[in-house]
């Protein structure tokens, strides 16, 4: 999942440190409710500690009702479809289902990656893919399949 929209306000402010705004404020919460509707069961999510990025995942989680503590790893603030790649490697095994929130371009690249597809992912998307590998580090190059991409602006009609 890309962050939600985050706030341009305080241009003084560091990237890392900015808020989601009013709209972000909106989505996340709403992406957390079609999650809990599509009845998704994570086992973890591992998040950006980037502002925007730790206030979506939060607000995600409370919406879909997750049961699980939020993992922060400063490699997602600007990483690369290989580096997350490489976050994803290291995911215990245990954990079947994972939520990825984050930034682009390395989110978009990252879908890229796994399922060959080229999506847009707008602030707040969450995109479904499904994996066919059984540990997380043989996570690889069209080793996904996108089974869904939800964006907040459809949801809303």
């Amino acid at each position: 999942m890309r962050h939600a929209k985050s706030s341009w306000d305080d241009s003084a402010s560091a990237d890392f440190n900015r808020p989601l705004n009013e709209r972000g404020l909106e989505a996340a919460p709403l992406i957390g409710e079609t999650i809990r509707q599509h009845q998704f069961q994570i086992d973890s999510i591992v998040s950006s500690p980037a502002k925007r990025a730790e206030q979506t995942a939060l607000l995600v989680k409370t919406a879909a009702r997750i049961n699980c503590e939020i993992q922060f790893d400063r490699g997602i603030y600007e990483a690369s479809p290989q580096r997350l790649r490489q976050i994803v490697a290291n995911i215990d095994n245990d954990h079947k289902t994972i939520l990825l929130v984050g930034h682009n371009p390395g989110f978009e690249g990252f879908l890229k990656f796994l399922t060959g597809e080229t999506h847009m992912m707008p602030t707040a998307a969450l995109a479904v893919v499904d994996l066919r590998i059984d540990e997380w580090n043989k996570a690889a190059a069209d080793t996904g399949q996108l089974r869904m991409l939800l964006r907040p602006k459809e949801l809303k009609k």
